[in-house]
């Protein structure tokens, strides 16, 4: 088998078959991953070989780069996290009690399969005391959100999907989600603990990031504003997250829905990109595919327009996606802004006429100030992000060259923040001489 921390190569053309043509709703379709990924992953010579490559693997953030060294070795995108700050899987940030239960790890270990544990209702029922309203901390698409403990002090996320919705849609997304999170494993991903599946009843078990989303931030819901140093790492996390699951997995997974509501933060404001009810697995390569023949699912104003004509999905959808998202942290807007004037609806599609008007100054969020590392990181994010938003696939970057950009970027503000403060504290020292003269 293949080894899940080796990149794979990459057929140089796209396959010649055309889907049939559905038109897309408000709602979208589901798909769901192939079974084949399920046979894999059951494996227990490949989990085996997976669990002690994560042992040895390193989890730390990467050195600095200059421009031209390449990040393919880089063991940020094939690690995996045995720590973490907990997490969070709401779209927004409750103001539920801080007290939980803990759960049996009797029937815990008894049930523990390769990569999966399958919680019993007794169990959930006894860590969220039947679902209190006090522990809940968030509602999204698939449902409501609880905190709650187990008894070895971790944290988690219990996920209840709406039983309303199951026969439409949620059990597709369900079953996506509970594949793909069981085959990652990663410090820039939600850690996934279990799942239960049981009547009308569908859960799953995430760890709890205790310091809500992007968006939420981007948003000053939590009182402060994100610097351009916090949004830039952000976007390294996250450019982290999706290469290892483009590169380093032995089947790769688009996550098809790449948006700063997804992406949650910890308390010391690293990123771990959530919800892969969407995800769907790559094209084999081996066979000559370079796509996906699947019908539209995402959120609108990060969706990929080429995937919208098409319906062609691939992994550079994810990486327009990615693009959206870097002019979402340099602007703080939403992808759709309708309260704005026409022109600027669409965030951006203004902000990249802007930038290309070589007025990129003018769309910085204006909560930020404007210093001559935050214009310069400014201006450098915003041409990455003309390159993720392409219309063809064929010209935007692959996420891990993303990433190599993105840490050449870090690497040149620090060096401008660095000097800029020097010469502040050069010019506070000569004015302090020169009065006690």
């Amino acid at each position: 088998m293949t080894s899940p921390y080796i990149p794979r190569r990459r057929a140089g053309s796209d396959h010649s078959s055309t889907p049939g043509r559905v038109p897309p709703s408000p709602g979208y379709a589901s798909s769901e991953l192939s079974t084949s990924t399920v046979t894999a992953r059951q494996n227990p010579v490949a989990a085996a070989a997976r669990f002690f490559t994560g042992m040895f693997a390193a989890c730390l953030s990467p050195p600095e780069l200059d421009n031209s060294k390449s990040i393919g070795d880089s063991e940020e995108f094939k690690s995996s996290s045995t720590a973490s700050n907990g997490s969070r899987a709401g779209s927004r940030r409750g103001r539920g009690s801080n007290g939980s239960m803990s759960l049996s790890s009797y029937n815990i270990v008894q049930k523990k399969e390769p990569g999966i544990v399958k919680f019993t209702m007794e169990e959930i029922y006894q860590v969220t005391r039947n679902f209190s309203h006090s522990f809940k901390v968030g509602q999204g698409g698939f449902g409501a959100v609880y905190k709650a403990k187990l008894l070895d002090g971790s944290v988690v996320a219990v996920k209840r999907a709406k039983k309303s919705l199951y026969e439409k849609h949620l059990g597709v997304e369900f079953q996506s989600e509970i594949q793909t999170l069981s085959r990652v494993e990663h410090l820039n991903l939600v850690k996934f603990y279990g799942y239960l599946e049981q009547g009308d009843e569908r859960i799953i078990v995430v760890e709890y990031v205790p310091n809500g989303t992007l968006r939420e931030h981007l948003d000053c819901i939590h009182g402060s504003v994100l610097d351009l140093s916090a949004r830039l790492e952000i976007a390294i996390d996250v450019s982290h997250a999706i290469t290892y699951l483009h590169m380093y997995i032995d089947h790769p997974i688009i996550h098809r829905d790449i948006k700063s509501s997804n992406i949650l933060l910890t308390e010391h404001f690293r990123a771990k990109v959530a919800d892969f009810g969407f995800a769907r697995q790559a094209p084999d390569s081996d066979s000559g595919m370079t796509h996906v023949s699947t019908q539209v699912k995402g959120t609108a104003g990060y969706l990929d327009p080429e995937y919208l004509k098409t319906y062609q999905l691939t992994e550079k959808s994810d990486v327009y996606s990615f693009g959206v998202l870097l002019v979402e942290l340099v602007t703080g807007r939403r992808p759709i802004e309708p309260k704005f004037e026409l022109k600027e609806r669409i965030t951006a599609k203004w902000a990249m006429k802007r930038f290309i008007d070589e007025d990129a100054i003018s769309v910085l969020d204006p909560r930020l100030d404007q210093t001559a590392a935050n214009t310069l990181a400014l201006q450098k994010i915003l041409e990455l992000a003309l390159q993720c938003l392409a219309p063809r696939r064929q010209n935007r970057p692959t996420m891990k060259r993303c990433a190599e950009i993105l840490w050449a970027i870090r690497k040149d503000f620090r060096e401008v923040l660095s000097a800029s403060n020097f010469h502040s504290y050069s010019s506070t020292s000569q004015r302090s001489t020169s009065l006690r003269e």
